[in-house]
């Protein structure tokens, strides 16, 4: 069996994917959980926002780490998932911006982040497939 076959998503780089992953996922709960408990009034939508991504986050996270085939399709579901959250709510944050009063982990595609929210499901979109 080659070394491309015996690869798992937790090995080598996918470490480095599950601990970015994990801080996202802290980090994103961490987050909602304060808007949500004390400001929710404020901007429901991007507060709520931020909680989805938290799951999506959490989910992303361990499907990684597991590495099993069956966590392997559900990190599919859940990057792509983010992928798509990180374009639609990256594009509508900057064309409807009254929409989104405050920003989201997703908002101007992860401008407050460094832009890793753009940066992440490629990398372990490309990480899963290398490692199939």
């Amino acid at each position: 069996m080659s070394e491309r076959a015996k690869a798992r998503t937790n090995q080598g780089f996918g470490r480095v994917l599950v601990v970015v992953y994990a801080i996202f996922a802290i980090g994103a709960t961490a987050r909602s959980v304060i808007q949500i408990t004390r400001r929710l009034d404020e901007a429901p939508v991007a507060y709520l926002l931020s909680a989805f991504a938290a799951v999506v986050y959490i989910v992303a996270t361990i499907a990684l780490a597991r590495g099993n085939r069956t966590s392997r399709k559900v990190a599919y579901v859940a990057i792509g998932i983010e992928m798509a959250g990180v374009i639609v709510i990256g594009a509508l944050s900057l064309l409807v911006p009254d929409a989104f009063p405050r920003a989201t982990v997703w908002s101007t595609f992860g401008s407050g982040y460094l832009f890793i929210p753009l940066i992440l499901p490629p990398l372990a979109l490309w990480w899963l497939r290398r490692t199939e």
